[in-house]
């Protein structure tokens, strides 16, 4: 499969979407930003756009559009806790590199 989720990330997207009540799904997304080039955005889609691919993964959709897939291709999304620190953490193949702060890559 082109895209895959944790068991935990898909856990967290499906108590994300029960509290907010309302959404098809996660979006997985990139902007350019950052000393690095581009950044993951992440965010809940309400509506489909024309260019957008849905993959149901472990009963959540993950939605992607096609400009992004190109670089998200292979990733898996996981879901971590360290100590008192939780988020979504990127496995992307497709990164040569990251900024020192860990929030861009490059491709």
């Amino acid at each position: 499969m082109a895209i895959s989720m944790t068991p935990a990330a898909a856990d967290r997207v499906r108590s994300f979407l029960a509290n907010r009540g309302k959404g098809l799904g996660l979006r997985l997304g990139l902007r350019t930003s950052g000393c690095s080039g581009m950044a993951y955005v992440i965010e809940f889609v309400d509506e489909l756009n024309d260019d957008d691919e849905v993959y149901n993964i472990d009963g959540v959709n993950i939605i992607i559009d096609a400009k992004s897939f190109i670089y998200l291709q292979g990733i898996e999304l996981d879901f971590v806790k360290e100590g008192l620190n939780e988020g979504f953490q990127f496995n992307n193949p497709n990164a040569k590199g990251e900024c020192g702060c860990g929030e861009s890559f490059t491709v």
